[in-house]
């Protein structure tokens, strides 16, 4: 059972899967938004080409602990893929994911721009990982 990672941006959607036993999650891709509807198809078709069966958000948290307008988006963006795919959708606090990766990046050496194309699905991996581990 794969579960999917997503980094909910406003300009793009970090996307990470967890391997088919549930253990480790790693980036697949960066959905450069368009409309709602696009988002939601293309995140649907991952979702059926990789047998996908749950979804987690990152849910950006105020670093006390409350939800602000960001969290409320990626709150509704949650709803909408829950009644579309019909899959359940896990909310995981995303503090610091985005940071984390960045920092792995830098240490890696990783040059600029390269770190521009895969931080959102590394921030992705993040979150899922994170919610990996919570499951044991």
């Amino acid at each position: 059972m794969r579960s999917m990672g997503l980094d909910y941006g406003d300009r793009t959607i970090g996307v990470a899967l967890s391997d088919e036993l549930g253990w480790t999650a790693q980036g697949l891709e960066v959905i450069r938004r368009t409309t709602p509807e696009d988002d939601l198809e293309r995140i649907g078709q991952i979702v059926r080409e990789y047998g996908v069966a749950e979804i987690v958000v990152g849910l950006p948290k105020n670093m006390n602990g409350t939800i602000g307008p960001r969290g409320q988006i990626c709150k509704e963006f949650a709803d909408s893929l829950n009644r579309t795919l019909h899959l359940p959708v896990h909310l995981v606090d995303e503090r610091l994911s985005t940071v984390a990766a960045e920092r792995t990046l830098l240490e890696a050496d990783v040059s600029r721009k390269k770190r521009k194309q895969v931080i959102d699905k590394m921030a992705a991996a993040i979150i899922l990982q994170t919610y990996l581990d919570s499951k044991r």
